[in-house]
Formats: structure tokens, C-alpha cells, sequence
């Protein structure tokens, strides 16, 4: 996303990243390349040679004082974001189930930089599915005052034609930048009335108290509804309150539109729903600015199967037929 859809403005990288290996393990372990160190499936081949950059890693590891590198939960904001969606979802969708993370990642934590730098960051993934929503996941990602991100998005299934819900919540040290939006599938005036109609008057409502965060890509825009909530406040106070106030309303709005979802039969139109997710999500997938931090993180490896395995995995799905439209 961009910021909001897509961590825009994320901090650089300290010039030497060390990723070490979680506070559970008995010893840094950068030197040998192993599918579970790069937090892969088994039966997923590893690509690209790393090496010199494990192997450094290895020799600079002890530099690091673990025990003293910063809390990942230092100055946590979304938490409580996360922890409301979730309490919600599953007092509104009395049909939500687990939907299957991947080996490697349900939990991501290393540390990054040395000495007074050394920084924890830890991403914690989430997933639900119904028999409308095929997925419903958020990464939550803490790196203490340096870095906190909560990217949640829903994902229909392909035969309905509601919006996907978006929210990117990032938090650096100069600031912040908030995303909300219900993502439209087409740009029809009909679309617009069924699906931007119910939410237009809680965006004025927020428009007001939350000014805008400036221009976006063009190539953006159409995957953009004109209730796309954009705006990058100063203050944590303000995310803290009438950010918080925003999320939860957006995303009431969204599940009042789910439950009267009616299910899509018309072929051709099916035809066009499955065109414009596969669109979306290949977009989400191949510009996803998120694919720096993660890289400097925890590796480009990890880094790739998480963005197509996890976050974009629709493709890869269909790809391998383990996607099928509920009956």
C-alpha cells in the first residue's frame, strides 16, 4: 500500500544490518543457509546466494549485545487497533475460522543493528476466513520508537463484489501514517453508490478532523474508492483518538455491507470479480514498498514467501488449485 498501502516512507536500513536469530535460540546462527533460519516451507526451494551476507552477519554477531538491544513493544500503538478488530470479528461473524499461516510465519523476530542501535523487531501475522471473506489477515509489525506498522486487509470471496478493507497504520519517529479505505473492484457510478454510498458521510465526518496526506502514485488510483482516508498526523494523540474512532467506524461500515452481501451467480460478472482481484493483489504484490523493510529485516527469501505465500497469496493459490469458491 501506499504508506497506507504500502510503507512509502519507511527508515533506511543501518548501513551494516545484522539479522540474528530469535531470543529463544542458544547462539547466532547466520552461517548456514537452512530453509528454517530463512523461515520456509520445507518443500519450498531456496533461490538467490545469500551467503556473504549470512556469513557476515556471523562474524559481526557477537558485537551484539542482544540482552540490551531495545524492546520491540517499546511504544506499541496498534495493539489495541488490532485487538479491537479482532474482538469484533468474532462477535459479528459467527462463521469466522482460522485461515492456514505458513510454517515460518505466524512470528518473525531478530534484531537488527549493533551496539546503542541494536533494535528488536518482531512481526506477528493473523488470519481468519468465512464463507464470504476468503481472507482476512494482518501483519503486525513492532520495532520499538524506530517502527510500528499494523497492515490489515480483508479479501473477499471471488464471488462477491464487495470491496476489500484496507487499513495501513504506520508509525515512525517523525511521524505518522494512517490509511483507511474500502477498496473498489470497479469505478461504475453504480459501484460507487452501492458500496462508497454507506460510508461517504463517516468520511466527511473524519475528513474534517484529519487533514490530507498528499498525492499518491497515478498507477494508485484506481485501486483507491473516493472514501480512500489518507492522512498523516503529528501526534500520537490524535492516532490514539479519532484514528482509533475512524478504524472502528470504517470498519463496522464494512461488516454491516459483508452481512447483507448477496452471493454473485452471473457468470460474466464472475468473470470480471475474478480479473479485478487477480489485478489488485498482483499489483499489492509486485509494488509492495513493505519488500525493503522486510528484506533488511529478515532476509530476502523469507521476505518473498511471506509477500506471496502470506500476505498476496491468491495467485499462488489458484496457481496450485488449492483455491475454490465456496459453494
Amino acid at each position: 500500500m501506499y504508506s497506507a498501502f504500502g510503507f512509502s516512507a519507511l527508515p533506511t536500513a543501518p548501513k551494516a544490518p545484522c539479522f540474528l536469530p530469535g531470543r529463544n535460540a542458544p547462539a547466532p546462527v547466520c552461517s548456514v543457509r537452512s530453509r528454517s533460519q530463512l523461515g520456509l516451507r520445507s518443500s519450498q526451494p531456496v533461490r538467490g546466494s545469500g551467503c556473504k551476507r549470512m556469513e557476515l552477519c556471523a562474524s559481526v554477531a557477537g558485537e551484539t549485545d542482544v540482552d540490551s538491544a531495545a524492546s520491540a513493544t517499546e511504544n506499541d500503538i496498534y495493539s489495541k487497533f488490532w485487538a479491537h478488530a479482532d474482538s469484533v470479528m468474532k462477535s459479528r461473524l459467527p462463521d469466522l475460522s482460522a485461515y492456514p499461516i505458513p510454517d515460518g510465519f505466524k512470528t518473525k523476530e531478530e534484531v537488527t543493528g549493533k551496539g546503542k542501535r541494536a533494535q528488536w523487531v518482531k512481526t506477528t501475522s493473523y488470519a481468519y476466513q468465512t464463507q464470504k471473506l476468503r481472507q482476512v489477515r494482518a501483519a503486525h509489525v513492532q520495532g520499538g520508537r524506530a517502527l510500528q506498522v499494523l497492515n490489515y486487509v480483508i479479501f473477499p470471496h471471488m464471488n462477491y463484489d464487495v470491496p476489500f478493507f484496507g487499513a495501513d497504520l504506520v508509525t515512525l519517529p517523525g511521524g505518522h501514517l494512517i490509511a483507511l479505505d474500502m477498496q473498489p473492484l470497479l469505478h461504475t457510478e453504480e459501484y460507487k453508490k452501492k458500496y462508497s454510498g454507506p460510508l461517504m458521510e463517516t468520511f466527511e465526518k473524519y475528513k474534517e478532523k484529519l487533514e490530507w496526506g498528499g498525492d499518491f502514485p497515478e498507477e494508485a488510483a484506481q485501486y483507491f474508492s473516493p472514501c480512500f482516508l489518507w492522512t498523516r498526523p503529528s501526534e500520537t494523540e490524535t492516532v490514539d483518538t479519532v484514528v482509533f474512532d475512524a478504524f472502528k467506524d470504517y470498519l463496522n461500515i464494512y461488516l454491516d455491507i459483508i452481512e447483507d452481501a448477496p452471493k454473485i451467480t452471473d457468470e460474466e460478472y464472475l468473470s470480471t470479480i475474478r480479473e479485478r482481484q487477480i489485478s489488485y493483489l498482483k499489483y499489492r504484490a509486485e509494488k509492495d514498498p513493505a519488500r525493503g523493510m522486510f528484506q533488511r529485516f529478515y532476509g530476502p527469501d523469507w521476505t518473498e514467501e511471506y509477500i506471496h505465500g502470506f500476505l498476496f497469496d491468491l495467485e499462488e493459490k489458484l496457481e496450485k488449485g488449492e483455491y475454490k469458491i465456496p459453494v
